[in-house]
């Protein structure tokens, strides 16, 4: 594919160079090669394949929750942020009191995409400039207060990337009246009944709004939300289970580089990128839910050989443990309604089952258990494996 021109450099009159955006999508449209045609079509044979076995799962939700922190906990770390998913999963119920500061981001980032996900779903709400901006308010509203961000309002002066001001930026994005210019264009084909091939338009629609960067503060992420809703939207997810967070902030250096790339008009080398994570991330997930059936049905098989009352108990608790694999003694109660020392009992049964470990061997107190190899299967980095 030939270099497409998406935009170019023009001085302002403060004097910096602001990158502006022409009308997109070009005249000429898109014509890419039959190697990356070739790649968008595996990438949609995978995620047919992902979608119907994710149907099968009796609790996708569970799936789709863990899916949910994994992303925010990898797109937040794109950012600079270093809690991690254990450090979301343990702040969500409190069942630590000393997680780090700034999971902070990372609940937001959770807080956005159900919020979307209700938005899309029971609300029927179209993907527009609005729900753009409503995504944008939820992870920023009351977030930490390091950041400056006008929640869900586009900018209404410049912003840079990189450098301390515009004219020694790395990339200074549009100026406000071609940044909306640039974003009814994005809005437009979004909707488009056109010929681009559906999984690589995502990647487009991605790399443009963050080309227009239209928000202070939190265009990345916002933008990284956009890809799963987008293929939701589009019918080729039943529920939006595809995350590229975890495989842009793998391969972070390259990821920036092809969006600095496709500025420059190397559209095809970022589409390329784009797929072989589509791909490389749909095959982990595909993975993933096997090895959760796998688990699942094992750690059933364990509570069904305990006698009958003690089974009933536990199976109350094994699914709960798919949505929040790390626990407490009350998180349990609540669960159950059991006494403390029945719900004590509960976990103490898994513990000898080897479904559940204390978190912390040395805790006395306020001691919290982990449903360790479950979790782990979400963690890639085994450095972070508990």
């Amino acid at each position: 594919m030939k270099t497409i021109e998406i935009g170019k450099k023009i001085v302002q009159k403060e004097g910096f160079e602001a990158f502006v955006p022409h009308p997109f999508p070009p005249k000429q449209g898109f014509e890419f090669s039959p190697k990356i045609l070739k790649k968008a079509t595996e990438a949609a044979r995978l995620l047919g394949k992902l979608d119907g076995i994710t149907k099968l799962l009796p609790d996708a939700d569970f799936f789709l929750l863990m899916y949910l922190r994994k992303d925010a906990a990898s797109s937040s770390q794109i950012e600079g942020t270093m809690a991690t998913m254990i450090d979301a999963i343990e702040a969500e119920v409190k069942v630590n009191a000393n997680v780090p500061k700034d999971v902070d981001d990372i609940l937001h980032y959770i807080k956005a995409l159900n919020y979307g996900i209700k938005r899309v779903t029971v609300d029927d709400f179209p993907l527009t400039l609005r729900f753009i901006r409503e995504l944008h308010q939820q992870l920023m509203r009351g977030a930490r207060k390091t950041h400056f961000s006008d929640p869900g309002e586009f900018r209404k002066s410049p912003n840079w990337i990189g450098g301390t001001r515009p004219d020694n930026a790395r990339f200074v994005p549009p100026p406000v009246d071609e940044m909306n210019r640039a974003l009814n264009d994005l809005e437009k084909f979004m909707h488009d009944d056109d010929a681009t091939h559906t999984v690589i338009k995502a990647g487009l629609l991605h790399a443009q709004f963050e080309t227009i960067h239209p928000f202070l503060d939190g265009n990345g992420r916002t933008g990284r939300m956009l890809i799963p809703f987008y293929l939701w939207k589009e019918g080729f997810l039943e529920k939006p289970v595809l995350f590229l967070s975890s495989y842009f902030k793998k391969h972070q250096k390259t990821y920036y580089e092809k969006l600095d790339g496709y500025h420059s008009g190397n559209v095809a080398e970022w589409i390329e990128f784009f797929l072989e994570g589509v791909i490389e991330i749909t095959n982990e997930a595909i993975d993933i839910v096997g090895k959760i059936t796998v688990l699942r049905d094992k750690d059933m098989a364990k509570i069904q050989s305990l006698g009958k009352r003690a089974s009933e108990s536990a199976v109350m608790v094994l699914p709960k443990l798919y949505a929040q694999p790390i626990v407490n003694v009350k998180l349990v109660q609540d669960w159950t309604k059991f006494t403390r020392a029945g719900a004590q009992t509960v976990i103490n049964r898994f513990i000898e089952k080897k479904i559940l470990t204390p978190k912390d061997k040395d805790v006395k107190y306020g001691q919290s258990y982990v449903y360790r190899e479950y979790l782990n299967i979400f963690i890639e980095d085994d450095s972070q494996k508990i």
